[in-house]
């Protein structure tokens, strides 16, 4: 029987990071969910589709075929056979990935993908509604916290080093913008399941965040 944890909250709070550090301690298998729904979004934007156009994107998501790869240490996402890693990244992907996911299709498309992963396998998915949708059962529920002010430095950090060009005032506009999306799309919510265990990464370094999140998975599992 497969071991599940589901790791949930807002963008730039370390969950990414956070979850293949785990993953890698505890020989967990890891899902990036937000990848997923990114490479959608990536898709519709080639196309030139807008998220208002719903039957467009149906047949877009007819056809679509999203894959992870191992490359080292890295996991690679691929859309349509090509890798898009880098590509899902971007400040525009940022700006557009909340209103491609907040529609009901594309859930009703991804969210099977996600629990069909778990059912044979120990993991730890990181996403939005992990612990509310996609596994309501998880055996272990973390919901990341941290403010809005340092998850907007972060991001701004980290875009820096890839060369992107955006102020900080920018980043911390966008993720106030798509976090109003998530907490108040009509689908699956941005919310803390009632069960979740917080942790406030705010003011915790990533191997303090990673130390206290795999002992409340070794606590569970012993």
């Amino acid at each position: 029987m497969s071991f599940i944890v589901a790791i949930d909250g807002p963008a730039g709070s370390g969950k990414g990071t956070i979850t293949k550090l785990v993953a890698k301690d505890l020989g967990f298998i890891t899902v990036d969910t937000g990848a997923m729904y990114r490479a959608v979004a990536l898709e519709c934007i080639n196309q030139g589709v807008s998220y208002t156009d719903l039957d467009k994107i149906e047949k877009i998501l007819e056809n679509i075929k999203i894959e992870f790869k191992k490359s080292g240490e890295n996991q690679l996402v691929f859309l349509n056979g090509k890798n898009v890693s880098e590509a899902i990244r971007t400040p525009e992907i940022d700006d557009v990935v909340a209103k491609y996911s907040a529609i009901k299709i594309v859930r009703e498309k991804v969210t099977p993908i996600q629990r069909k992963m778990g059912e044979h396998q120990d993991i730890i998915m990181e996403g939005r509604d992990i612990g509310t949708v996609v596994f309501p059962n998880a055996n272990v529920k973390i919901f990341l916290e941290c403010s809005l002010e340092e998850r907007a430095r972060r991001r701004y950090k980290q875009n820096l080093q890839k060369g992107i060009d955006e102020t900080y005032e920018e980043v911390l506009e966008s993720m106030k913008e798509r976090h109003k999306l998530e907490v108040e799309r009509e689908i699956s919510p941005f919310v803390k399941a009632t069960d979740a265990i917080t942790v406030d990464s705010t003011n915790l370094t990533i191997p303090e965040v990673v130390e206290t999140i795999e002992k409340i998975i070794r606590d569970k599992m012993n």
